[in-house]
């Protein structure tokens, strides 16, 4: 038996089982995709996008899906962000009514679960779904779109501004059988609306399940959508993601991509600047320990003139983890007086960790301001020292270096909830006199000293 033909076995016991009452254009949809799934097969490394990335873990993985969404709201309450916020919670790929908060969320938003939508207005998101991340992006996009029986619909009516941010949170249990999920997040900001959306994915320390979500963004002219991806999933998840985004005149979008778990993970953002004004920014952060592997593809579409791009991704590896960032910028053809800025900086804390970076820019206009780098290095000696002979034991002053390289992607992060979780994971538990600010003024001062 093939590998490819577990997960399609799966899905045709999943699909038997089924109400009948689905609408025709989803069971067609999931046709399609298990038809695409079973043509193509798991990316291999020869395959110029996967070259870096094995996905033999999950394909011989024996997956089931959840049927319940348990969990102790003690045990939650300690792995979700402390911050006030609109909240969906799935557990597993199952939605939790009982661990899920909507009161707060204001007249012109719409926040419901992928299966309510389908349920209220299936013809409304048929129209939608999929427009953006379709079969053919990835054999992972069509897994999804074959078994995607979850996920949130955030809607935001023209001027709507959703001043609390909407948190889906995602929470990942240890069982005797690992299982899967493969949520599907849509998300529609009309003209001039506003809110931040926050993706939280955590679970159970010995968890050792495989998530597949697509996310997929559409911006009418003048909307603004920060959107936060906090990855500290089990060091035993599989995790695979993209995030697709069409940008309208006058757009912004800003993406926090924070990678700090997973054992497997694989990322692809893309965003199409299809009017004048568009502006999207990048930032990424993805630090792995142990045996992690992280793999970070990006893609900027500049489609039209005076469109605006702005990406930093930093990786910091420690151990035998192993990082990839392949960041692509693209301007089209007349796509004149455009900006795109891509860097990608890294920071070795181990001579075995792994580091493969490929920033990339393909122009096909003249009148245009674009630059990308990338850079590879180790923690500054002399800058440890400095710090011990302040009274700084050697692991603090390695953990605040580390965190001060992180500083140009944190300082950007508007949640103190989250750039917590970041710094722990990154610095450990630090003294309290220490914060992150006032340490990147101290390493630009141990710079200029030295």
């Amino acid at each position: 038996m093939s590998e490819e033909q577990t997960f399609i076995d799966a899905l045709n016991r999943r699909m038997a089982a089924r109400d009948a009452a689905e609408p025709t254009w989803v069971a067609a949809r999931r046709q399609a995709a298990s038809a695409r799934f079973e043509a193509v097969g798991f990316p291999t490394r020869r395959d110029e996008a996967w070259k870096y990335t094995d996905t033999r873990s999950i394909a011989r993985g024996t997956f089931v899906q959840a049927d319940n969404a348990e969990f102790s709201p003690a045990a939650a309450a300690a792995l979700t962000l402390p911050l006030d916020a609109i909240r969906l919670t799935f557990v597993d790929g199952v939605f939790s009514a009982a661990l899920s908060d909507l009161d707060a969320l204001p007249a012109g938003a719409t926040v419901e679960t992928l299966s309510q939508a389908l349920e209220s207005n299936h013809e409304a998101v048929g129209a939608v779904l999929g427009r953006l991340a379709g079969v053919d992006f990835s054999p992972f996009a069509a897994l999804n779109t074959a078994f995607a029986e979850e996920g949130a619909i955030i809607r935001l009516a023209p001027g709507t501004v959703v001043e609390t941010p909407i948190l889906l949170q995602f929470l990942s249990r240890e069982g005797d059988q690992p299982t899967m999920c493969h949520p599907r997040v849509l998300i529609e900001a009309g003209a001039r609306s506003e809110a931040t959306v926050i993706e939280h994915y955590v679970g159970e320390t010995d968890a050792k399940n495989f998530t597949n979500v697509i996310t997929e963004v559409l911006l009418d002219r003048g909307a603004i959508v920060q959107h936060y991806k906090l990855q500290e999933a089990p060091v035993g998840d599989m995790h695979i993601a993209s995030v697709h985004v069409d940008q309208g005149r006058d757009s912004r979008f800003t993406s926090f991509n924070l990678n700090l778990g997973g054992a497997l993970v694989r990322n692809d953002i893309v965003a199409d600047l299809n009017a004048e004004g568009a502006e999207t920014q990048y930032f990424g952060l993805f630090f792995a320990q142990g045996r992690q592997h992280v793999d970070n593809h990006t893609l900027v579409n500049h489609n039209a003139p005076r469109t605006y791009s702005q990406e930093s991704y930093k990786g910091i590896l420690d151990d035998r983890a192993r990082g990839v960032f392949n960041g692509k910028v693209i301007v089209k053809r007349d796509s004149q007086q455009i900006e795109a800025y891509q860097n990608n900086a890294n920071l070795l804390l181990s001579d075995r960790a792994e580091i493969d970076t490929k920033p990339e820019l393909e122009i096909y206009a003249d009148d245009v301001k674009c630059s990308h780098g990338a850079t590879t290095g180790q923690l500054d000696e002399e800058a440890i020292y400095a710090l011990r002979t302040r009274g700084i034991d050697e692991q603090t002053a390695r953990g605040l270096l580390t965190l001060a390289f992180a500083g140009e992607v944190m300082e950007q992060v508007k949640h103190d909830a989250i750039a917590q979780r970041v710094e722990l994971a990154v610095a450990g538990k630090l003294p309290e006199r220490f914060n992150l600010a006032g340490l990147v003024e101290a390493a630009v001062a141990l710079g200029e000293e030295g």
